[in-house]
């Protein structure tokens, strides 16, 4: 006979409560079934719990805290923190005062055989008694300490397991991760695992991260996704994969509001792709990308600015002397300007930002500056290559122009970068300083277009109080790009009279 396919039907979802969780879930939990939530003290594992009964009851769901680790008290001080009341929700303490008097305790049965069936039993009975539809079990690890070998402690949560399925509830057991091998039979029993990790940094906040290491008869997205806990419960930020991402845009090409900046890089900027901007510091990176930011505001666009070293008063006072006032822009909410401090902020939740900046705020202009601080809050260079790429690539389909600060290390001669992004970018400005008629000055570049011919030469640019000023072709120099130039003509500098000029 053939075999008869048919299509599976969705099994209807719980909300977990804890946002960006349920879109990594594919919409939530699948009802009345158990889930283990493991991760060491101070992960967020009850934080996480709390937020699951608090939606229970914004949706009408009755709830159920078993607690043999902490204190109603001190659960409602927990919730409390965070601004939020748990009247309503039924919270159990499986260990009373009456349960820790000395003269309570057995003489004949080893104390660890009464205690694990009085626990069982006790949970059974306030679960008949309150008829909950969410139910949270903290922790496992008193659990597994009353059942003293694996095997009854299987048992146990296998009864329990079995319980709970039958009264139609939605559990989470919680695990501090103290047995020291790890319980992978937890795993095995559990309809889905969840996965907390706190990492402590060298310098700055901790990093945490969330795995869904096992959700059965979901389609879960995979790997490690970075969240936040702090006051207002757990915040997930879903790892962003560009290729779940595609806009339909227009490919035109915007000024950057310089016309021979424009003529140099072969028109101006194209939409839906992205330009590093590199070179030395104090070179001219950040005026010039803030002037292609003014020429999309005045375009009426929408941008979002990332300043991750230089301070805002600082940029916006320095911006303003060069006649290039933002102010009004940010005062209007056209122009999303934050500052950011790298040691704080994890790469999981700077790329949910920009992505709410384009998404939701409409952004059509992003500005990073730098990649040298946001380079620190990576783990390391391979995770900021993989990082930048998606990043990058999901600006670019979503038709953003995209500027990208990099600083490079010494002034004059040799320059190095911390981190090669050449070959993710579509078009790279390149800026150096040189010496000549007795100054410093500047030379600009574009060494890199993907999308349009541009100039191979090399000019002068020059900051004034009317912005930015780009020379004629630098023909008459050798080695202006090393620092070290040599001067055979008669190609006057910026602001220096006459045609005459001396290397």
């Amino acid at each position: 006979m053939p075999i008869e396919f048919t299509t599976p039907t969705s099994e209807p979802r719980v909300a977990t409560g804890v946002p960006g969780l349920d879109e990594i879930l594919g919409g939530g939990l699948t009802r009345d079934r158990i889930y283990l939530v493991e991760g060491t003290p101070g992960s967020g594992k009850t934080t996480l719990a709390l937020q699951f009964l608090l939606k229970g009851r914004e949706l009408g769901e009755s709830g159920l805290y078993i607690t043999l680790s902490e204190t109603e008290k001190e659960l409602r001080a927990a919730a409390a923190s965070h601004g939020w009341s748990l009247d309503g929700i039924s919270l159990f303490e499986l260990v009373s005062e009456e349960g820790l008097d000395p003269d309570a305790e057995q003489s004949v049965l080893h104390p660890s055989d009464v205690e694990l069936g009085e626990t069982t039993r006790g949970v059974m009975r306030r679960v008949d008694e309150t008829r909950p539809m969410r139910v949270v079990f903290d922790s496992l690890s008193e659990m597994r300490l009353l059942a003293q070998n694996p095997l009854r402690h299987r048992r146990q949560i296998l009864a329990l397991k079995h319980f709970f399925v039958t009264r139609n509830c939605t559990v989470l057991l919680l695990d501090d991760q103290t047995a020291e091998d790890g319980d992978l039979q937890l795993h095995s029993i559990a309809h889905g695992v969840i996965s907390l990790q706190r990492t402590p940094q060298e310098y700055g906040s901790q990093r945490r991260r969330l795995e869904v290491v096992k959700m059965r008869g979901i389609k879960y997205r995979g790997g490690f996704h970075d969240f936040e806990l702090d006051t207002g419960g757990v915040t997930v930020f879903e790892r962003l994969v560009a290729a779940r991402h595609h806009t339909a845009f227009s490919h035109e090409v915007v000024s950057t509001g310089t016309p021979r900046l424009d003529t140099l890089i072969g028109g101006g900027l194209s939409r839906g792709t992205n330009t590093l901007i590199s070179g030395p510091s104090g070179v001219g990176k950040t005026t010039t990308a803030v002037r292609c930011a003014l020429s999309a505001l005045e375009r009426g666009e929408k941008v979002a600015y990332y300043l991750f070293d230089e301070g805002l008063p600082t940029l916006l006072a320095r911006s303003k002397a060069l006649g290039m006032d933002l102010k009004p822009y940010i005062d209007s909410g056209q122009l999303m300007m934050r500052a950011i401090d790298p040691a704080e902020l994890s790469p999981g939740e700077f790329a949910f930002r920009v992505r709410n900046a384009v998404e939701d705020l409409g952004a059509r202009t992003v500005v990073i500056d730098s990649l040298n601080a946001y380079l620190q809050a990576m783990p390391g260079q391979k995770f900021l290559l993989l990082q930048m790429h998606e990043l990058l690539t999901y600006l670019n389909q979503q038709g953003v122009v995209t500027l990208l600060i990099l600083g490079q290390h010494g002034f004059i001669g040799e320059v190095r970068s911390d981190v090669d992004l050449s070959y993710l970018s579509d078009s790279i400005l390149l800026f150096r300083f040189f010496e000549a008629a007795g100054a410093v000055r500047t030379a600009i570049s574009v060494v890199k277009s993907r999308t349009s011919e541009h100039e191979k030469t090399i000019r002068e640019i020059r900051l004034t109080p009317d912005g930015i000023e780009v020379g004629e072709a630098l023909s008459d120099f050798q080695g202006v790009m090393s620092g070290l130039p040599s001067y055979e003509g008669k190609v006057a500098m910026l602001g220096v009279g006459g045609s005459h000029v001396d290397a």
